[in-house]
């Protein structure tokens, strides 16, 4: 008798201890989701901030790119309203906002995106990247009433300030390939230049004040404590510890007369794998030197 009490003890004591690891699993699994759906879904601003003495009263930029439009993707009315908490005196968008054979339903998303921002009554400045060229697209694009900057310039004035925009295309960049051939540098406005591909040694030489580029989602996976991305197409794996010199992930990289500034982006091509690099609306205010 004692032995079966015995058994029947050990038999409820051991289904306890299995409900208990199941239940601990499930737990752990659940973080791992969250996690997992915070670092690709969620939505959050980057601020910087740019000095110039070419500005008087300065002004407020909002940036996106890299959409990478899906169904299941982050919603155009949250990167509105992102953008709208900003209240931006101008709004850029720097690429690749759907994805190469994307099929007609899913290339709407960024026009319809492009439509909403500029009827929030913002300014909107595109340049395509290697996804988002097709012609037909491009004119629905300047048909919503966005300045379509491939291999454009124009001048315009914000909040009292001179502001020259200029934008390329390139999908690549030649030995050869000097901006000064398309454009020149005006000293009596504050320069900027927009590019889905960031192109560092060719953009410092042209020396633009501001740089605004895309392309590469940050590096998608970030590793802790500011230690680089995991991987790079450049590099390789883990170059930041394999001591590569500087990697045009993300963020600002300074050069003589400017800064240029690459944007983590929103969409999670090729696959939602993003770590510490969240989608982001980047948001730059260029204030004047004190």
């Amino acid at each position: 008798m004692a032995e079966e009490i015995n058994k029947t003890g050990a038999e409820s004591s051991g289904k306890k201890k299995g409900r208990y690891r199941q239940r601990r699993m499930l737990a752990v699994l659940l973080v791992l989701v969250f996690v997992w759906w915070f670092n690709n879904y969620t939505l959050r601003t980057t601020s910087l901030t740019v000095y110039s003495d070419k500005v008087s009263r300065g002004f407020r930029i909002a940036v996106i790119s890299d959409l990478h439009a899906s169904r299941h993707g982050i919603s155009n009315r949250r990167i509105v309203r992102r953008i709208n908490k900003s209240s931006p005196d101008m709004v850029v968008i720097l690429g690749d906002m759907y994805t190469s054979g994307s099929t007609e339903e899913v290339i709407q998303i960024p026009v319809d995106l492009t439509a909403d921002i500029v009827s929030e009554g913002y300014p909107v400045y595109f340049v395509s990247g290697e996804h988002d060229y097709d012609d037909d697209y491009l004119k629905r694009i300047a048909d919503t009433g966005a300045h379509v900057m491939n291999y454009a310039d124009e001048v315009t004035e914000i909040n009292g300030c001179k502001v020259h925009i200029m934008g390329i295309d390139n999908v690549y960049y030649s030995d050869t390939f000097d901006l000064r051939n398309e454009f020149s540098l005006r000293s009596d406005c504050y320069n900027i230049l927009l590019a889905h591909i960031p192109n560092y040694e060719k953009f410092a030489d042209f020396g633009a004040d501001l740089t605004l580029c895309a392309d590469t989602h940050g590096g998608m996976v970030q590793l802790p404590f500011d230690l680089g991305p995991a991987y790079s197409s450049d590099y390789g794996w883990f170059p930041q510890l394999a001591d590569e010199g500087t990697i045009y992930d993300k963020g600002m990289f300074g050069y003589p007369g400017g800064v240029m500034f690459i944007t983590s982006g929103i969409g999670d091509s090729p696959a939602p794998i993003r770590f510490n690099n969240r989608p982001e609306v980047a948001v730059i205010d260029v204030k004047p030197e004190n």
